[in-house]
């Protein structure tokens, strides 16, 4: 976090009045959120970084976008455009991160380190509206948002173990072949099947329009991302958001699009791998939460590892054929929807086992005999990762690359889109009676 922020000042200091750096909020903790912004058009565009703590890239990817906009009058003066850089959304959370940042990137020591705060201290969502937003960092982005009212917003995400795609609020048509060849030149999988995304419209081959907020409990919210947020928040405005998602370790047969031999059969597997994993789970839970020190730190830890164990049996259920909803029925799936379930599965376990390891190495003690368990578990999972389905890392730099351009061809296509009908607009459209859909947010 300190060395993205030091490197916006250094352009912002080497520019000339087009460049300027300034405080837009503080964060729970107190660390400064910090907007770089270039140009003077009228059009205003906003890219906000860091949204999820665990997924760092988009420190990178705003820095090598300030460096394209500042050599390329055309994304300024020419577009009439001002682009607005939030350099981290969530500084506090990707400071306990950091552990794994500096390297060897693999997937037991990102694990190991791994950190998301519980769903309600994630700054994107708004579960009581954004009048009644609780954190530092969500007003601030509000307010910007209202101060901007930006033409085209970009929200930077990562995806640890997948393949990359994008989410729009609004159709850009032709971004679907701009990822592919993008994808395709510096060698990153597209995600095909993201179980993000596994009842939204497909808009073009990893790309997928996200659905207008539905009311919902906390449960709902987690798992469908039906929750007012602030990517639509500013949609009253006309603007178009895009949520670009680049993989860490990428799998490759998240792009394959065949059609599986026996989708049944892998779904049963999945699912009951799943409920196994998160009984097993909460066993150690049970096991270590008498011996952990009731301060703000396992309170923080706690927080997301009952996020995990909460959602997992209505997912489980969810992708069994046997405990199916026939309300709610599966669309077709490929092999990479089936990919992208086994990862997402896994994922949740994997997760939780890494922040019970937290907990209790920092308690200092271990009484329960966990931290063996555990870090069997971590390291089979992630061997499984490797071994089933391939995971490789991404160097940063191709990550980076692959989401700034990716941001400038959004920005190119929201440029020549219409827009948007005021009913539209005004969040009134055919998605209401759109069934709700368990799902987890990634």
């Amino acid at each position: 976090m300190d060395e993205v922020a030091a490197r916006a000042a250094v352009l912002a200091v080497r520019g000339s009045g087009d460049v300027r750096l300034r405080r837009v909020g503080v964060s729970r903790a107190g660390s400064p959120l910090w907007l770089l912004s270039l140009g003077r058009g009228a059009r205003q565009v906003l890219v906000v970084a860091g949204p999820h703590a665990n997924e760092p890239v988009g420190g990178a990817t705003v820095l090598r976008l300030a460096e394209r906009v500042l050599a390329d009058p055309r994304l300024t003066v020419g577009a009439d455009a001002t682009w607005n850089l939030l350099l981290c959304l969530d500084p506090d959370g990707l400071r306990r991160n950091e552990g794994w940042l500096t390297g060897p990137y693999t997937l037991g020591r990102y694990f190991r380190h791994f950190f998301r705060p519980g769903f309600l201290e994630q700054p994107e969502w708004l579960p009581d509206g954004a009048a009644r937003a609780a954190l530092p960092e969500t007003r601030a982005l509000l307010r910007l948002q209202d101060e901007l009212r930006p033409f085209f917003q970009c929200s930077l995400h990562g995806v640890d173990v997948g393949g990359a795609f994008v989410e729009l609020t609004r159709d850009l048509p032709g971004l679907s072949r701009r990822v592919a060849r993008t994808a395709a030149r510096l060698g990153i999988p597209r995600e095909l099947g993201p179980f993000d995304t596994l009842h939204w419209p497909r808009l073009g081959p990893a790309v997928y329009r996200i659905p207008p907020p539905r009311p919902g409990d906390l449960a709902a919210a987690i798992t469908e991302a039906a929750v007012e947020s602030t990517w639509y928040h500013p949609h009253r405005y006309g603007t178009v958001t895009a949520v670009v998602e680049a993989p860490m370790w990428g799998v490759a047969a998240a792009e394959d699009d065949s059609r599986p031999a026996d989708r049944d059969a892998v779904l049963r597997a999945v699912s009951g791998a799943l409920r196994h994993d998160a009984q097993l789970l909460e066993r150690i839970l049970t096991r270590v939460r008498p011996h952990l020190a009731a301060t703000a730190e396992a309170a923080r830890l706690l927080a997301p590892v009952g996020d995990h164990l909460l959602v997992c049996p209505a997912l489980a259920d969810a992708w069994d054929p046997a405990t199916a909803d026939p309300r709610r029925p599966l669309p077709p799936l490929s092999t990479a929807h089936l990919t992208a379930l086994r990862i997402a599965g896994r994922r949740i376990a994997v997760r939780t086992a890494g922040l019970l390891h937290q907990l209790v190495a920092g308690s200092g003690r271990d009484p329960a005999g966990a931290l063996p368990e555990l870090d069997g578990l971590i390291d089979a999972w992630c061997a499984g990762y490797q071994d089933e389905c391939g995971a490789r890392w991404i160097p940063v730099a191709r990550q980076a690359e692959y989401q700034a351009r990716i941001v400038l061809a959004a920005f190119e296509l929201a440029g020549r889109a219409p827009a948007e009908p005021a009913r539209a607009r005004s969040g009134e459209s055919d998605w209401g009676s759109h069934p709700a859909v368990p799902m987890h947010r990634e």
